[in-house]
């Protein structure tokens, strides 16, 4: 009896496998999605080139945080919260929107720069790619030059077998490869050092708080919950975010 119920379940799955997918059925059709001409004498994008492109986007966010000011930007900014106390107001989403558009609006001459000189003469076709690249690397190098300290530089370069104790005069000679991290090592130093002068006036209210409520025998009462509503005050009183961008904005025309 059991053997009889196996074959009766396996015929009937058999059946509605055949039913399913019959054998007559057409094969499914090939799908050939292609990007472009594959002669690569005509201009065609070649699949290597979509690869480097899709490899590009994808590191595009570290490109953005290493190589222009939203490092400084967004460092400082979470410095201004964390001095303040207020857990988690202003929250991320608008730090980091306050930081890129900051970013874009101090970027954006060289950006303009990178724009004329490869984006449009590629996309025109008068240059190479390659030719593009090394257009666009030249004022972003610029911008790094300026902004990395002479000894973060040194580091990199005298790894790499620079053998001079000086600042080089131009930043041609110098690649990316070295140019980012000492301009990102540098960028976060002056960010925290930005953030130090930011804590200063406030940890005094912290210290008068925790002083007074002892002096008054109210040992139980967090001392926070005291100075919260003063720090606030006091930035709001003093302009606090016009300072901290204003100070942001200063730092990158040294």
């Amino acid at each position: 009896m059991r053997k009889k119920l196996i074959l009766a379940f396996l015929l009937v799955l058999m059946s509605s496998i055949v039913w399913m997918h019959p054998i007559h059925a057409d094969p499914i059709p090939n799908i050939n999605i292609q990007v472009g001409n594959e002669d690569a004498a005509s201009g065609g994008t070649s699949s290597i080139s979509i690869l480097l492109l899709v490899t590009v986007l994808s590191i595009a966010p570290a490109f953005l945080v290493l190589m222009t000011s939203f490092t400084r930007i967004v460092i400082v900014l979470g410095f201004v919260r964390t001095s303040l106390g207020t857990q988690q107001m202003p929250p991320n989403q608008v730090l980091v929107g306050l930081a890129l558009f900051l970013t874009l609006f101090i970027m954006s001459p060289t950006l303009a720069t990178v724009n004329e000189t490869a984006l449009q003469p590629y996309i025109k076709g008068t240059i190479t790619q390659s030719e593009a690249l090394d257009k666009a690397a030249a004022p972003m190098k610029e911008f790094m030059f300026k902004q990395t300290n002479t000894k973060d530089l040194l580091l990199f370069m005298n790894y790499t077998g620079y053998t001079g104790s000086a600042r080089p005069d131009t930043y041609n000679d110098i690649p990316l490869t070295v140019m980012v991290p000492a301009f990102a090592i540098g960028e976060m130093k002056k960010a925290f050092i930005m953030g130090f002068l930011i804590f200063i006036p406030f940890l005094i209210i912290d210290i008068v708080v925790a002083s007074t409520l002892m002096a008054m025998g109210m040992m139980m009462l967090p001392p926070v919950m005291i100075s919260l509503p003063f720090k606030i005050m006091l930035f709001v009183l003093v302009d606090g975010w016009y300072l901290v961008i204003k100070s942001l904005l200063m730092s990158f025309n040294t």
